[in-house]
């Protein structure tokens, strides 16, 4: 019985550690692919904050400093963060959006005291939002799968190398000890039947 419930056993976690495998190798092909999506808006999102901070920089050098911080003190439109959930590889992981609530104009501020430089500074950032929040939510989909893979690669390791050569093993005992009993009750009943040959014989 216990031999019949250890193969049973043995074929379940040979399965387990199959299918956890595949989610494995599936999850690292998805990550790769996060990964490549980071790298890429990083860049972008880094070359476009370069340029316009220079732009910003420069108008803030032509400016003085009351005339930059009066044109830069209230926002043009309000920015509304929707969190979601979206499912990868059955784990949970945040979807960001941005709600743009419509605006009169991009530019808050009067032009008599301000410069184009300002004018590009402002338009380069306000179109780079959109970026930074998919960058935000890509970046925690990365960290979220690198923790899901590491676990899920510690799962299919004790299967690997802890729990199918044990349960293994004792199958392997088990059945040596049967089979030696089998042995056993075999050359008693050899033994028994000379026993009554002899005493026929006799």
């Amino acid at each position: 019985m216990e031999l019949r419930r250890l193969k049973t056993r043995l074929k379940t976690a040979v399965r387990g550690y199959k299918l956890l495998k595949d989610k494995s190798d599936e999850m690292i092909r998805r990550f790769m692919g996060y990964i490549r999506l980071n790298k890429t808006l990083r860049e972008e999102s880094d070359g476009e904050i370069s340029a316009a901070l220079r732009a910003f920089m420069l108008a803030r050098g032509m400016m003085t400093p009351e005339e930059g911080m009066s044109a830069v003190a209230m926002p043009a439109c309000a920015l509304n963060l929707k969190a979601e959930t979206d499912n990868v590889m059955g784990l949970v992981v945040p979807k960001l959006s941005i709600e743009e609530a419509a605006a009169k104009e991009l530019y808050p501020y009067g032009f008599v005291t301000t410069n184009s430089e300002l004018d590009n500074s402002i338009s380069r950032l306000s179109g780079l939002m959109q970026k930074i929040v998919r960058l935000a939510e890509v970046e925690k989909i990365c960290n979220m799968l690198a923790a899901e893979i590491e676990k899920n690669r510690r799962r299919v390791n004790a299967l690997e190398y802890v729990m199918i050569p044990q349960i293994k093993e004792t199958i392997k005992f088990i059945t040596m000890k049967l089979d030696e009993n089998e042995r056993g009750n075999l050359i008693r009943l050899m033994k028994v039947k000379a026993m009554i040959e002899n005493n026929k014989a006799k």
